[in-house]
């Protein structure tokens, strides 16, 4: 089977959010097809790490600020999957084997041809150091250049995410990166050259600043944005306002300040970021009992957590893990809606009772039903919430707050009980639904670094690996829904809201910004950036 354009290991999106389409360089200082000044967009900044494939921070964006210097084979516009260091591909050996056919006059951005040989050096050497966006070493069997601009991928059995996991995976110049023993700490100037459109100019690690350039040799679209740069700014609204930023995420209570004003645009985002309250069934074993999580879920108004936390701007959290918004959600699962009965109902037939009258839940040993609550510093107001949402059932929260990073290694590591977790991904290919709910072949923990500890679950296992080894996507399809509805029921999470922010733009400064098919982010996108295709 031939790829070509439009490519996609998923079905035609339909968007249901206010998209903005890229539709070529932007014309407002343009003339004949020549520029009268530099474009040059300021967006809010931040230090996510310096923009190398090892070196970036992997909470946060800047896997995608590193893929503004590096390519991949294949690449996300707003429909799905397309074509890019690979112009094509051809399927074959009963989907276990892709062989790529590589554009042909790429250049590294220090003048070096790309070759075949460095997509078999990026795969050998993610093998080696692996990172949160490399591929399972045990899906691959072979991977190997025919020549100089094809190269071939045997798997060792038929996965219905290669394609899309392939388009997360940065290739990098072997001629540079075979004499680095240590990639995680490779900062130097060589660390940032890529085949990317964008080369990075500078980079401040205190103040969080980034300047990328646009590479005037890039083999692709041509760069509609001449200069990028992120820099400080404490609050987004005012330094949109103020001109110190021309994009920022904008609260709905303070949408009117922009909409009648001359100048600015609003989109819409999907729902591929969320908030999840995640249960350690390890830590404590109570929580193995799928009516006890069930409970959790009646007693939390989640329609409530969006109006409050969000403003009304979010989708409320689906037991079934895919969003709304996802292209293979299934609506057809227990949603468990606010039923504050239904919760002690179910709390009281596990024996956790309020003997006292006083609101407080014990068994018969006297133990209460207490937790401790792990979440993020800048998370307790949906703490609070929570704690205040459960108090109602009888159900104790005590907070265990830390900052990001140490709420994410805690998580990692399983050292909590419960814990609030925010991440983007949702819109991913569905296969994170296996990499999240299963356990690891070691057998010492989850699968994924934020998966639950201590879920054990047949049927979401046998289907969690049906779904990925079924390349009829129709079957794969139907597999996947079986899937969320398993999940929905058993509850080994709960996901309580996905935001969808809006975004604000100077669209006199630029207005070619595109979502990707899968991401929530509307600068995140390389295409946003760069002409039509």
């Amino acid at each position: 089977m031939l790829g070509d354009l439009r490519k996609t290991v998923f079905l035609p999106l339909i968007l249901t959010f206010c998209l903005v389409s890229a539709t070529g360089c932007a014309p407002y200082n343009q003339t004949a097809g020549s520029r009268l000044e530099p474009v040059v967009v300021r967006l809010a900044g931040g230090d996510w790490g310096y923009p190398s494939p090892y070196a970036y921070h992997e909470q946060g964006p800047g896997y995608y600020k590193m893929l503004l210097v590096f390519d991949t084979l294949l690449e996300k516009d707003e429909g799905g999957i397309i074509p890019w260091l690979a112009a094509k591909w051809e399927e074959s050996g009963g989907s276990r084997v892709y062989t790529f056919h590589l554009r042909e006059n790429v250049r590294w951005q220090d003048g070096k041809p790309f070759t075949a040989g460095d997509v078999v050096f990026s795969w050998e050497y993610a093998r080696k150091h692996p990172r949160a966006w490399s591929i399972d070493p045990a899906l691959v069997d072979e991977v190997r250049n025919l020549d100089e601009h094809t190269v071939r991928f045997r798997l060792s059995r038929p996965n219905a995410a290669f394609l899309y996991k392939l388009a997360g995976f940065p290739i990098i110049p072997a001629h540079i990166w075979k004499d680095v023993p240590d990639p995680y700490h490779f900062t130097e100037p060589r660390a940032v050259i890529g085949t990317g459109p964008y080369r990075l100019a500078s980079y401040s690690k205190g103040e969080g600043v980034y300047r990328f350039e646009a590479n005037r040799d890039f083999w692709g679209p041509k760069p509609c944005v001449d200069v990028i740069e992120m820099v400080p700014v404490e609050d987004g609204v005012l330094a949109l306002e103020q001109g110190k930023i021309d994009l920022a995420a904008v609260p709905p209570d303070l949408l009117e300040r922009f909409q009648n004003k001359p100048g600015y645009h609003v989109a819409k985002s999907p729902g591929y970021w969320g908030y999840r309250l995640i249960f350690n069934l390890e830590q404590n074993k109570a929580l193995a009992r799928s009516e006890l999580r069930q409970a959790f879920a009646y007693a939390i108004d989640r329609p409530g957590l969006v109006k409050k936390c969000a403003q009304g701007a979010a989708l409320p959290g689906n037991p079934g893990i895919l969003p709304p918004n996802h292209i293979w959600y299934n609506p057809n699962v227990p949603q468990y809606r606010y039923n504050l009965r239904k919760a002690v109902e179910l709390l009281e037939q596990l024996g956790w009772h309020d003997r006292d009258g006083d609101g407080i839940r014990e068994d018969a040993r006297g133990n209460r039903l207490a937790f401790e609550l792990l979440l993020a510093q800048e998370d307790v107001q949906l703490g609070e919430l929570l704690k205040q949402q459960l108090r109602k059932a009888g159900i104790e929260v005590k907070f265990v707050s830390a900052d990001l990073k140490t709420r994410d290694s805690l998580v990692k590591q399983g050292k909590y009980e419960l814990a609030v977790t925010g991440e983007g991904g949702w819109g991913n290919d569905p296969d994170y639904l296996r990499e999240r709910f299963t356990r690891s072949e070691k057998g010492t923990g989850p699968l994924a670094a934020g998966g639950t500890w201590g879920y054990d679950n047949p049927t979401v296992e046998r289907l969690a690996k049906e779904q990925l080894h079924e390349t009829n996507p129709v079957k794969r399809r139907n597999l996947v829904a079986q899937l969320q509805k398993a999940l929905a029921e058993d509850l080994p999470e709960l996901p309580l809201y996905y935001p969808t922010p809006y975004y604000v733009y100077h669209a006199s400064v630029y207005a070619g910004w595109t979502f990707m098919f899968d991401h929530h982010s509307l600068c995140d996108a390389k295409l946003s950036y760069l002409a039509s295709l």
